[in-house]
């Protein structure tokens, strides 16, 4: 099903050792197969069983080049093209009213040079498309099977059935509320953050908004990402690839409910909240919600990325959400982790002895987390200026996107105030592989060299 030869083969590794990941989610998953790829023998495991799990991989996931091409590069391009559509454009417009604010057409150089695509899928298809590649390249992936504590010295996880699994490398790919982060760090790093809004999460059957001439232009407009900017409120919609469905996302501050803190993607949700929470709004999204499935809500933090993501033995690691959570719907949200995890499998592609294990896994946390809190505060700003309150400075940056619709200028132009083009670039151009082959080569290679005169000193001086 997968080419796996139709990309330059990685190195396998001299010495295979075994890595347990916690997290059967995109994180999890991209982990194991980009282990495999070099190699090592991986087991996940996923709390959820696959009818949670289902419910769970609930809406729609926009997946930028930089993301993109890596799994080009691990050979799922045709498979991937195949459940997925290609984002060529983006619209924002008035929440309230639906006046367009501005647009922007992507240029094809940027594609040509970052070596992607700006995708658009269903989250369930794009997991099932990792777990099948992780499965047919080795991986066991066991889904129902949950970890209740861990041992970090000992590299050991222990079920909820009593039994106990030991690796060479415990992976915690588990999302912000990591039983390896907790293990790791001794707390929730990131639950007592204070919630900072809602997501919401449907689709819709585009075969029924065929049927209403309101709806047209988004029938017509497959490779168009639309955006509204609110009140304390932001939505995007954009058509998925494969089953004909519209994707709907949401974020909302409530003015009312509570919501418990550790709300996952299952959290049941009526149509009628759903309605009730866009408020005042152009009569479109109204019609949109009208004609939605059930959809999944999520709490949305502001968080800063983990301080520590390697606990001090030198054996157990985070990765994605558990390490650096964005907030949820974000564009790089799923990015990010299937990044971790080429990293982590270029660094550990040159494994000779147990010793390089924790060298590699602080050298992952080295390399990615410079890259990662920039993406995370990039993210968080751009869902706050979306969502910015009725106000003065809401009133400068609509007029600010105003004024380039009527000069003819694409929102995100060379030409100040909106000079964010190089911005797009360094995010959708970075190159984790190309990243791990600079550490070893500038460093890697020269402790390996050390270690083997040190090695060499002492043989000779017991010689």
């Amino acid at each position: 099903m997968f080419e796996f030869t139709s990309h330059p083969t990685y190195e396998r590794a001299e010495l295979q050792i075994d890595f347990l990941v916690v997290g059967g989610g995109l994180a999890g998953l991209s982990c194991a197969l980009a282990l495999r790829r070099v190699g090592h023998r991986v087991v996940v495991l996923e709390q959820f069983t696959d009818s949670e799990t289902s419910k769970m991989s609930h809406g729609g996931i926009r997946l930028p080049p930089n993301v993109v091409k890596i799994l080009y590069k691990w050979g799922l391009k045709d498979a991937l093209k195949a459940i997925s559509v290609e984002c060529r454009s983006f619209e924002m417009a008035k929440y309230e009213t639906g006046e367009v604010l501005g647009m922007h057409v992507w240029d094809e150089d940027i594609f040509t040079e970052t070596g992607g695509a700006f995708l658009l899928c269903h989250h369930a298809d794009l997991r099932r498309l990792l777990f099948d590649a992780a499965v047919e390249a080795g991986a066991q992936v066991h889904s129902g099977v949950k970890g209740v504590s861990v041992d970090c010295d000992a590299c050991q996880v222990t079920l909820s059935t009593g039994v106990k699994l030991q690796a060479d490398v415990i992976v915690g790919a588990d999302g912000y509320s990591s039983l390896i982060q907790q293990a790791i760090t001794g707390k929730n790093a990131f639950r007592a953050e204070p919630s900072h809004c809602l997501f919401y999460n449907t689709t819709i059957p585009v075969e029924l908004m065929q049927q209403d001439p309101a709806l047209a232009d988004f029938c017509n407009s497959k490779h168009k990402l639309f955006v509204w900017l609110g009140h304390n409120t932001a939505v995007s919609g954009f058509h998925l690839g494969g089953k004909a469905e519209y994707a709907l996302h949401l974020w909302v501050q409530p003015a009312r409910h509570k919501y418990r803190d550790d709300e996952f993607w299952a959290a049941e949700v009526t149509l009628k909240e759903l309605r009730q929470q866009l408020g005042l709004c152009e009569p479109r999204l109204l019609k949109l919600a009208a004609l939605a499935k059930s959809p999944a809500r999520v709490q949305v933090k502001i968080t800063r990325p983990l301080e520590n993501w390697v606990h001090h033995s030198g054996r157990v690691l985070v990765i994605g959400e558990a390490a650096h959570p964005l907030p949820a719907g974000s564009i790089q949200g799923g990015a990010l982790a299937v990044e971790d995890s080429a990293v982590l499998a270029k660094l550990f592609s040159h494994l000779r002895s147990e010793d390089q294990i924790p060298t590699f896994l602080y050298a992952l946390q080295e390399l990615r987390e410079g890259r990662c809190a920039s993406v995370v505060k990039c993210e968080q700003g751009n869902l706050l200026f979306q969502m910015m309150p009725h106000g003065p400075q809401q009133e400068q940056r609509d007029n600010m996107l105003r004024k380039q619709v009527a000069e003819g200028r694409p929102m995100l132009s060379n030409s100040k105030p909106l000079d964010q083009w190089e911005q797009v670039k360094e995010l959708f151009g970075y190159d984790p592989e190309d990243q791990a082959d600079d550490w070893w080569i500038k460093w890697g290679i020269l402790r390996e060299r050390a270690k083997d005169r040190t090695r060499c000193t002492s043989h000779g001086l017991s010689a």
